[in-house]
C-alpha cells in the first residue's frame, strides 16, 4: 500500500486531499496543530491513517517532523499547511505577517527538502507544493505579505523541478496554484472574495489529475486558467492595480 503525508490535513483542501487520496487506496499520514479534527477525519476513512500533530509555525517542530518521518517511505507529500492576512501593509500585524511568513516559507522550505532527500534515497516519489494564483501574479496589493510567499512556492517548486529533471530523477515536484477555494481560509484571512470560489472537491480532483500527468505547475478550473494566461499579456503596472482593486473589493 503506498502513503501519502499531507500537512494542514485539519481542514479544507488538506482535508479533501486526505479523502480522495483515501479513495485511491492510500495510506495517510496527516498533520496539523487540532488533534480532535484529525481524529474525526480518521474515523471517517476506511485506510490506515496516522496521526502527528505539530504546529509548523515552529521550525523546531518542522525538523521533530522529519525526524518521526525518517523510517518512511513516502510516495505522494501534499505539502499544504498555510494561511493568508489581507489588509494594508501599514496597518497589518507584523507578528502575524511573520508567522504566515514562518507556515507558508519556511515551514513549507524544510518539508519540502526533508522529503524530497528521503525520496531521491528511496528511488522515486511525488511533491505538491501548495501555493496560489496569487504566486503567479508580479504583486498583490492589500494582501502584500501573502501574495509574496506564495510566490516564493511557486518560484522555488519551479527550480528544483528543473534540477530534478537534470538528474534524471524519479521524484516529481509541482505546485498548485489555485484562485479562490470555498475554505475555512477565507475567515483566517479575514476577507471576503469578490469572485466566486471553486469547491476543495473541485480543486483537489483538479490537482491530482495535474499530478497524474506529471505537471509543474497546476491551475484548476477553466476560469484562473484564462485569468493566467490573461496575466502575461497585461503590462506589469496595470495588472498590479487591477489586483489591487479585486484585492480591496475583499476586505468588505
Amino acid at each position: 500500500m503506498k502513503t501519502a503525508l499531507i500537512t494542514g490535513a485539519t481542514s479544507g483542501i488538506g482535508n479533501e486531499f486526505a479523502r480522495q487520496l483515501a479513495d485511491r487506496g492510500y495510506r495517510l499520514i496527516v498533520t496539523g496543530r487540532r488533534q480532535d479534527r484529525l481524529e474525526q477525519l480518521k474515523s471517517e476513512l476506511s485506510v490506515p491513517v496516522d496521526i502527528y500533530v505539530f504546529d509548523l509555525n515552529k521550525k523546531k517542530e518542522c525538523y521533530e517532523l522529519l525526524e518521526a518521518l525518517q523510517d518512511e517511505t513516502i510516495d505522494v507529500f501534499i505539502n499544504n499547511a498555510g494561511f493568508g492576512l489581507a489588509g494594508s501593509f501599514l496597518e497589518t500585524d507584523v507578528k502575524r505577517e511573520v508567522s504566515m511568513i514562518k507556515v507558508n516559507d519556511v515551514a513549507m522550505h524544510i518539508l519540502f527538502k526533508g522529503i524530497l532527500q528521503m525520496m531521491q534515497q528511496d528511488g522515486g516519489g511525488h511533491i505538491l507544493n501548495v501555493g496560489s494564483s496569487a504566486g503567479l501574479l508580479p504583486a498583490g496589493p492589500y494582501m502584500a505579505t501573502y501574495y509574496a510567499s506564495k510566490a516564493f512556492v511557486v518560484s522555488l517548486t519551479r527550480a528544483v523541478d528543473c534540477e530534478l529533471k537534470e538528474k534524471k530523477s524519479n521524484v516529481r515536484v509541482s505546485v498548485l496554484c489555485p484562485g479562490p477555494v470555498n475554505t475555512e481560509f477565507n475567515d483566517v484571512a479575514d476577507v471576503v472574495f469578490s469572485l466566486k470560489g471553486i469547491s476543495p472537491r473541485q480543486c483537489v480532483k483538479e490537482a491530482l489529475k495535474g499530478m497524474d500527468r506529471k505537471k509543474v505547475v497546476i491551475v484548476p478550473s477553466l476560469r484562473m486558467k484564462l485569468a493566467t494566461i490573461f496575466s502575461h499579456i497585461v503590462p506589469y503596472p496595470i495588472l498590479i492595480k487591477i489586483t489591487a482593486g479585486q484585492q480591496k473589493k475583499k476586505l468588505g
